[in-house]
C-alpha cells in the first residue's frame, strides 16, 4: 500500500484480494458489462468458459449477473475490508447466490492463483514506484490545488483501489473512491487527467 498525505488529508493506492477474484470470475462467465462501474477486461485475459451446465438450473446467466453485480457491490462498498468470507470448498457465504455460489467452486482454484501472481506483480511495481518517486504526483496534485485556492486543504481521504485493467483509465465512485487500472501511473499526464479533477472537488 502507498500513502500520501498532509494536514487533513490522506491519499491511499493499493489492490484488493477480493476484488482480484471477482474480476478473474467475471471474466471467466463471460459476465461482460456487469458491475457499476462498468471495467474494462482484466489483464492479463481471463479465458472465457462455458457456465451453462453450473448453473442452468439455479437461474441461469441473468442470476448468476446479478449475484456477481451484488458481490461486488459489497466488495466496493466494505472496501478494505473482505466481504463476504471467501471459504472453499462450500463457500458458505454465498448459499443465497447459488449460481455464484457454483463458479466460485469450480473456479477458486484457478482464481486464486490468478490474483496471487497480480499481487505478486503489484508488490514489484510499488517497489519500482517508491524507487523512482512517482507517487509525489499526488502530493503535487494537491499543493497545486491549495495554491489555486489559497487556503489549506479541506479534510478529505481519497482510496484508490488498483486493478490490473486492459484499459488505462480511472473510475470515479462518490464520494471518495476511485478505481483504477494499476498501469495508470506509469502514464503521469492521464493520471493527473483522471486524478486531480477528483482532487480539486474534495480538497
Amino acid at each position: 500500500m502507498h500513502e500520501s498525505g498532509g494536514p487533513g488529508w490522506r491519499i491511499t493506492m493499493d489492490t484488493s484480494g477480493p476484488m482480484l477474484i471477482a474480476l478473474y470470475l467475471r471474466d471467466v462467465a463471460g459476465l461482460d458489462g456487469a458491475g457499476k462501474p462498468m471495467l474494462s477486461h482484466a489483464a492479463p485475459k481471463v479465458r472465457h468458459a462455458d457456465h451453462k451446465h453450473l448453473t442452468s438450473d439455479v437461474g441461469g446467466f441473468p442470476a448468476l449477473k446479478t449475484e456477481w453485480e451484488a458481490w461486488w457491490e459489497s466488495l466496493v462498498k466494505s472496501y478494505p475490508n473482505p466481504a463476504p468470507e471467501l471459504a472453499p470448498p462450500s463457500f458458505k457465504a454465498f448459499g443465497n447466490s447459488p449460481a455464484l455460489q457454483r463458479v466460485l467452486q469450480a473456479h477458486f482454484g484457478s482464481a486464486l492463483g490468478w490474483a496471487t501472481d497480480r499481487i505478486d506483480e503489484y508488490a514489484h511495481l510499488e517497489a519500482a514506484r517508491e524507487a523512482n518517486g512517482v507517487t509525489h504526483v499526488l502530493n503535487e496534485m494537491v499543493e497545486d490545488r491549495l495554491l489555486e485556492v489559497g487556503r489549506s486543504s479541506r479534510d478529505f481521504e481519497l482510496t484508490i483501489i488498483e486493478l490490473p485493467l486492459s484499459e488505462p483509465r480511472a473510475w470515479y465512485l462518490e464520494p471518495s473512491t476511485m478505481i483504477m487500472s494499476h498501469r495508470l501511473l506509469s502514464e503521469p499526464d492521464v493520471f493527473r487527467s483522471y486524478v486531480q479533477p477528483v482532487v480539486e472537488l474534495l480538497a
